[in-house]
């Protein structure tokens, strides 16, 4: 299973990359939004974790933009916000 982790705090993404592959997954992660979207384009995931609040791009316009060119990829999707 390949999973993409879009997250900019670099503790966090260092965090879920060491236990998703300790658990045996293939992880790709990356720290801002276009980047994101340009490995969510160019490589076929299992599963993103997504955070909304990204440089570059930030998580929502990533994921609308993955939707609209027609990817089913299962999104999770992280906040620190009360509301999305």
């Amino acid at each position: 299973m390949r999973v993409l982790i879009v997250e900019d705090t670099h503790r966090l993404r260092e965090t879920l990359t060491d236990g998703l592959r300790a658990a045996g997954y293939a992880v790709d992660a990356v720290s801002d939004g276009r980047r994101g979207l340009i490995h969510a384009r160019t490589t076929e995931y299992d599963l993103i974790v997504l955070d909304i609040m990204l440089p570059e791009l930030d998580g929502l316009s990533l994921l609308a933009r993955l939707r609209k060119a027609g990817a089913t990829t299962p999104v999770l999707v992280l906040s620190a916000r009360d509301r999305v």
